[in-house]
């Protein structure tokens, strides 16, 4: 077993350019996924091959997992063949996926017991910064720990944050939910209202983009939502979920959410009408429906 051996368990939409970015920088990736197709392209681009997660951490010394909710990240590291069946000491579980607070604390004891270490790092910026490596991560656990992987939280992201124990990366995670949510809907509303009211859909994000509405929907969104392109770069489903998460957590601690809860209405549309896998600024079309028509430019 090599120093810079890494295991990848999980090549989504996000997970697949983060673990060929790994490749690319000089650690021997090994890899898994449910479906074998994205296994394929990531041996093909110099990763290996593993036919379970339990193998993943029997043949690395650190594994990352980036899956999409929190029962399928409990599944991958607790089942027979799981994660935890394949460690040993001193290994670390590196989460980034995005799930329950709760559940990393209960998969961070777990570990913890096994002789290894876990950080919770989940991750924002799209498919984009996945590609790119420009990927913020919020980071909870070991400060130590962290530390010990910098270099290769730096492969994956521009923007690494120790957030402070285990969880507190998940509960960050969710307040960038909050406010990306927030930024969706706000641009969708304001882009249906210029259509209904005859301005030039264009010239308002332009507009706006350079003053105090500025944000990073509108700057890398905006432009293709006017078009109608809802290609995704992070599926609306996924940000449902996260929202649940959000509302759960603020429920549990006693937070008020009035915003979110309207947001994860809107997102649980999108479900509701076969929109899910569309990007999350597809929630546009939730508010077009209401409106009875479309803000798109012209061809």
């Amino acid at each position: 077993m090599a120093p810079n051996t890494v295991g990848f368990v999980g090549l989504g939409i996000m997970g697949l350019p983060m673990s060929k970015n790994l490749v690319d920088a000089g650690y021997e990736v090994v890899g898994h996924n449910r479906s074998p197709e994205p296994v394929d392209e990531l041996v093909d681009h110099g990763g290996e091959r593993a036919d379970t997660p339990q193998t993943v951490a029997e043949r690395t010394d650190t594994v990352i997992t980036c899956l999409p909710d929190s029962p399928v990240v409990e599944s991958i590291v607790r089942d027979d063949d799981g994660v935890l069946a394949g460690l040993s000491e001193g290994m670390t579980v590196i989460d980034m996926s995005t799930i329950s607070p709760t559940v990393t604390e209960e998969l961070a004891a777990d570990i913890d017991e096994a002789g290894a270490n876990m950080l919770d790092a989940p991750i924002s910026g799209g498919e984009e910064g996945a590609i790119d490596g420009t990927l913020s991560i919020m980071v909870g656990g070991d400060e130590t720990v962290l530390a010990e992987h910098e270099d290769l939280f730096e492969v994956m992201g521009e923007t690494v944050t120790h957030c402070g124990s285990h969880g507190a990366g998940q509960t960050t995670k969710a307040c960038n939910q909050i406010v990306v949510a927030a930024q969706m809907v706000g641009v969708s509303e304001a882009l249906v209202f210029a259509s209904k009211a005859g301005a030039d859909l264009e010239a308002v994000v332009e507009a706006i983009s350079g003053g105090a509405a500025g944000c990073w929907t509108l700057d890398n969104r905006a432009p293709r939502m006017i078009q109608g392109n809802f290609d995704p770069g992070f599926f609306a489903s996924y940000q449902y979920k996260d929202l649940r998460i959000a509302t759960d957590a603020g429920e549990a601690f006693g937070a008020p959410m009035p915003q979110t809860e309207i947001a994860h209405e809107l997102y649980k549309a999108m479900e509701t009408t076969d929109r899910g896998r569309d990007d999350n600024s597809g929630v546009m079309q939730i508010i077009e429906d209401l409106a009875g028509e479309e803000a798109r430019v012209e061809e």
